[in-house]
């Protein structure tokens, strides 16, 4: 088999983030990215995880170069549902670099996050997709994803949170024990 998925190690973090600048660039927001290697090697590698990840790596001697190739990547962490009781999956990015694409890598990784999600016990998987990028949403319905049109995203940043976080009436000395 030409492709292999592992799961990422915290030597493969220059490669997340190569991988990263690379979606931020085929997503028209070259610029928007701001994360670092300490920030994630701090999160996705210390005890407590804030992220996964996956690494696919394409056997190029099926073609006319050598070896193992870097060729795309699966990003993503657990949130849960309160209406369902269970853990859910979140996939934040899947990207394949542009020389890879068409070979079966990103179902590749994308089956990988599903089985993570049975694995789990997880009654859902969800991710965004970017309304312009055609050939992404055709791939996702050709496996039975539903679009969710009727919700919309929300997201907060910077001055916005911390104008909202100083509105805060704090914790009481009993529930701030509790975190």
């Amino acid at each position: 088999m030409p492709t292999t998925i592992r799961k990422a190690v915290a030597g493969d973090v220059p490669l997340i983030l190569e991988f990263i600048r690379g979606l931020a660039l085929f997503e028209r927001e070259p610029d928007a990215v701001t994360a670092t290697e300490a920030d994630l090697l701090r999160d996705g590698f210390g005890p407590e995880p804030y992220f996964h990840c996956l690494i696919a790596d394409y056997d190029a001697r099926t073609s006319d170069q050598t070896g193992s190739q870097p060729a795309g990547f699966a990003f993503y962490f657990f949130n849960y549902s309160t209406w369902t009781g269970r853990p859910g999956l979140y996939l934040e990015d899947l990207f394949v670099n542009p020389e890879f694409r068409g070979l079966g890598i990103g179902k590749a990784l994308l089956a990988q996050v599903a089985a993570i999600a049975v694995e789990k016990g997880c009654p859902r998987l969800q991710w965004e997709v970017l309304d312009w990028n055609t050939p992404a949403v055709d791939f996702y319905a050709s496996l039975g994803a539903v679009f969710l049109d009727e919700w919309r995203n929300v997201r907060m940043t910077g001055e916005a949170i911390a104008r909202l976080a100083a509105q805060a009436p704090g914790l009481t000395e009993k529930a701030e024990a509790q975190f």
